[in-house]
């Protein structure tokens, strides 16, 4: 039980950072995009489709949805599409953009 009380307490931590930074409005497939988005922008300025659909947090979610979320995101302002590409290129925006 002492793992399910820590992971209570990581879930809430993350809950409160989420609403801090204004996250709670995403939906869970939305913020597991921008968090890949996040970590993988950390290596570049870019994030690539392919490399967002290859991360951990989202590998396991279907391609219509990963897509509908990504064009959500895009319309939310959370990430952009890269000038210097056609499509495939995005750039992340801060969480208060």
């Amino acid at each position: 039980m002492i793992e399910i009380s820590k992971l209570a307490e990581l879930r809430k931590l993350m809950q409160s950072m989420e609403q801090t930074l204004g996250l709670e409005e995403l939906t869970p497939v939305e913020r597991d995009i921008y968090y890949a988005a996040g970590e993988l922008s950390e290596t570049g300025n870019e994030v690539r489709t392919y490399g967002l659909i290859e991360h951990t947090l989202v590998k396991s979610v279907s391609r219509p949805t990963f897509f509908r979320a990504l064009k959500s995101l895009v319309e939310k302002g959370y990430l952009s599409q890269c000038d210097s590409a056609n499509r495939g290129k995005y750039i992340v925006k801060g969480p208060n953009h």
